[in-house]
């Protein structure tokens, strides 16, 4: 047992990060409903969403500046200091990419919102809400099967974005005969098709702290 370990034994309950981590899973949660219900809105209606996909990925930065600020400013931390790091690093790193998805479409102002896109929006909405299960999960720290079985969820859920996107991606060179349309789509899916993957990152985190703390 780690010296950090002995002491949370002898310290009151976490009331700095735990917070800031559901803080920043609902708030992963927000953006990846707004990407979601975005794609399944005509183009001149997406606008507002995207401007509060712009607030809501600036708001995960500051809470991800925030936890590392407490990191450098308490000696006593809930678990192992590169673990608190590395989680709420790579929720940041999920808010970026779907961030990133929607810039991307506005930008090149995709008109048409393929079956694909919409479907990888729902995969990555449905692992954001995973990620947000596990972490409320991490207060306490005995309900482990919970958090493991969350990280289960997003891992198949990946390998269903990775199949999903390949078949698209088939589909565009298949089909498309715009060279610009081809950039555009493979671009986006691309992006989407890598927030899911971010988000088995932060499952991988999530399992290293079950299994440190099993």
């Amino acid at each position: 047992m780690s010296i950090n370990s002995i002491f949370q034994f002898l310290v009151p309950k976490d009331k700095k990060f735990f917070p800031l981590f559901e803080e920043a899973s609902s708030n992963l949660i927000e953006l990846a409903s707004d990407l979601h219900e975005a794609v399944n809105l005509p183009l001149k209606e997406r606008e507002a969403l995207f401007q509060k996909i712009d607030v809501l990925e600036q708001r995960g930065e500051d809470i991800t500046r925030q936890t590392n600020l407490e990191l450098s400013r308490n000696f006593i931390t809930p678990f192992d200091r590169e673990d608190i790091h590395s989680l709420i690093t790579s929720i940041d790193n999920v808010a970026d990419k779907l961030h990133g998805a929607a810039s991307i479409m506005r930008l090149y102002q995709v008109d048409k919102i393929t079956k694909s896109i919409r479907k990888l929006t729902e995969i990555n909405l449905e692992a954001c809400q995973n990620i947000d299960s596990a972490v409320k999960e991490l207060r306490n720290l005995k309900n482990l099967r919970s958090i493991t079985e969350a990280c289960a969820r997003i891992s198949k859920l990946e390998n269903k974005s990775d199949n999903v996107y390949n078949k698209a991606v088939f589909e565009i060179f298949e089909n498309e005969t715009d060279v610009k349309n081809i950039i555009k789509y493979k671009e986006v899916l691309s992006v989407l098709e890598t927030a899911t993957d971010k988000c088995k990152s932060v499952a991988s985190v999530l399992e290293s702290i079950a299994v440190k703390h099993s």
